[in-house]
């Protein structure tokens, strides 16, 4: 039995990668802070996590999302 399952292209696009580059520096971050005991800190980290979602949903509103106007198919 052949079961042909396409590729969904979960998150394969420069918007989901620069989202979620900037989301784990920010809880990196904000773990070193919080471990430091540097509350403001720790608080500005949590500031950039909400950045890095803000600028990924920007991204894929500017075409650089799944299957986005600007981003080129992969072939398989």
């Amino acid at each position: 039995m052949s079961n042909n399952i396409g590729d969904p292209g979960h998150g394969h696009s420069p918007a989901a990668w620069t989202a979620v580059v900037i989301m784990l520096i920010a809880v990196s971050i904000g773990t070193f802070f919080f471990f430091m005991d540097m509350p403001i800190f720790v608080w500005a980290a949590a500031g950039l996590l909400v950045i890095g979602l803000v600028v990924g949903w920007v991204m894929k509103r500017a075409g650089y999302g799944v299957g986005g106007s600007k981003v080129a198919a992969k072939e398989h």
